[in-house]
């Protein structure tokens, strides 16, 4: 994770991604090992970028309690809520 701002995977994304592009970076990077690592001092509050409700979110990817919207922020951007992510309405994780 310390030096995640040089891994990609080949597509381009990266952890200075927007959007789900981002989602799908962190979700995925490193093996997946990342995403359900939590975020340092107990996560980021924020508002749900699909329906509004706050929530804080504590792993790098995660859902809005209320519509499960999926949101994420990379380890080195993860000090400003403003850098967290939303892939969109109607999105769902891989299984």
């Amino acid at each position: 994770m310390g030096n995640c701002t040089s891994c990609g995977d080949g597509s381009g994304a990266g952890p200075f991604s927007e959007g789900r592009e981002l989602v799908e970076f962190v979700y995925k990077v490193h093996g997946g090992d990342i995403k359900d690592q939590p975020i340092p001092d107990g996560g980021l509050k924020t508002k749900c970028q699909g329906c509004g409700e706050p929530f804080t979110l504590k792993t790098f990817v995660g859902k809005c309690p209320k519509c499960s919207g999926v949101h994420a922020v990379s380890p080195p951007r993860s000090n400003d809520p403003a850098n967290i992510q939303f892939a969109g309405v109607g999105y769902t994780l891989p299984e």
